[in-house]
């Protein structure tokens, strides 16, 4: 396990992150131009749907596969409701604080995710493509049970807001991660071969460029919102992760899953959301503190994941598939 964690830490991806980072906590003059971020953002949706969509072109779906997928929606359900009592119990924010930031726990990191395969790949496992679309259906379930443990605190006219079933539905990273999934599905290894210069080989390399300008984003988070962060909700953003990979390992020893796809289904419920679910919940929650939410899940627990928590769910992946 030490050693998988040293070679994922001393990983390009990761090293990039961590600069990041760094510069950010320095206050060094380091900014990347928000189109070129975005732009980055949509190409590593396109890649990693594509690369799902031509795995499950090869391989079909059955049993196993569906089986997985259910698994995937019932933790995205699942996992807010268990975030929202711990914050409630173990610290002293606000229900509706609690609630945004619960939301986050039950949708997915794709980032995350996309450094886990790599960690995979560098440890020698299989990587499922097919997790890609577990990845997908996890997004959005988890905003609606945090909007129903909310709403209990909430005058009634504000529950139900105009345009966010809309806004969830229609969110970009849904939306070409959905759609280039299919596509890679649709044209399967002949897609594969007209996009592989351009979708497939330069991927490690456009992260090491996507990382980077994460760390800054956590950096400046950790800056400038950890005032707001007690050691309890701290706390929280490192054992919440661990929590929940810990659930999804139980459901991968039960469907009898390899070691890859234990290890990213662990990683899909231990990562937080912080693209997906902010957006929802400006719209949904407006008065939550994003300073609180977006602190917790790309400040604490993102960098935690990269660095400590992939290598655990690797590891433990390996000792329950023997």
């Amino acid at each position: 396990m030490l050693d998988l964690a040293l070679a994922t830490l001393l990983s390009p991806v990761i090293l990039f992150f961590l600069l990041g980072l760094s510069a950010a906590l320095a206050k060094a003059d380091i900014t990347i131009p928000e189109a070129i971020s975005k732009g980055v953002a949509i190409y590593l949706m396109m890649a990693i749907g594509l690369k799902g969509g031509f795995e499950m072109a090869a391989n079909g779906l059955n049993l196993k596969i569906v089986s997985v997928m259910i698994t995937g929606v019932l933790l995205s359900f699942t996992l807010p409701a268990i975030a929202y009592a711990l914050l409630r119990t173990t610290t002293k924010l606000p229900a509706i604080d609690a609630a945004a930031a619960a939301a986050h726990y039950g949708s997915i990191s794709i980032v995350t995710f996309v450094a886990a395969t790599q960690a995979i790949e560098l440890a020698g496992l299989n990587n499922a493509g097919y997790l890609v679309a577990v990845a997908a259906l996890m997004e959005t379930p988890a905003i609606m049970t945090a909007l129903l443990l909310a709403g209990r605190h909430r005058p009634k006219s504000q529950n139900g807001e105009t345009g966010l079933i809309r806004e969830v539905a229609l969110n970009a990273s849904v939306v070409v991660l959905v759609g280039a999934l299919i596509i890679g599905w649709v044209t399967g290894a002949d897609g594969k071969a007209q996009v592989q210069g351009v979708f497939i080989t330069p991927l490690q390399g456009v992260l090491c460029l996507f990382l980077l300008e994460m760390g800054l984003s956590a950096g400046r988070g950790l800056r400038h919102g950890w005032r707001l962060l007690q050691p309890a909700t701290i706390g929280f953003g490192i054992y919440m992760p661990l929590i929940s990979a810990s659930i999804a390992a139980v459901f991968s020893a039960l469907l009898g899953l390899s070691a890859g796809e234990s290890a990213l289904l662990m990683t899909l419920a231990a990562s937080a959301s912080y693209i997906a679910v902010p957006a929802a919940m400006r719209i949904a929650l407006p008065e939550a503190k994003p300073s609180i939410y977006l602190t917790l899940s790309l400040g604490v627990t993102f960098p935690f994941n990269l660095t400590l928590g992939i290598p655990i769910y690797i590891a433990v992946s390996q000792f329950i598939a023997g």
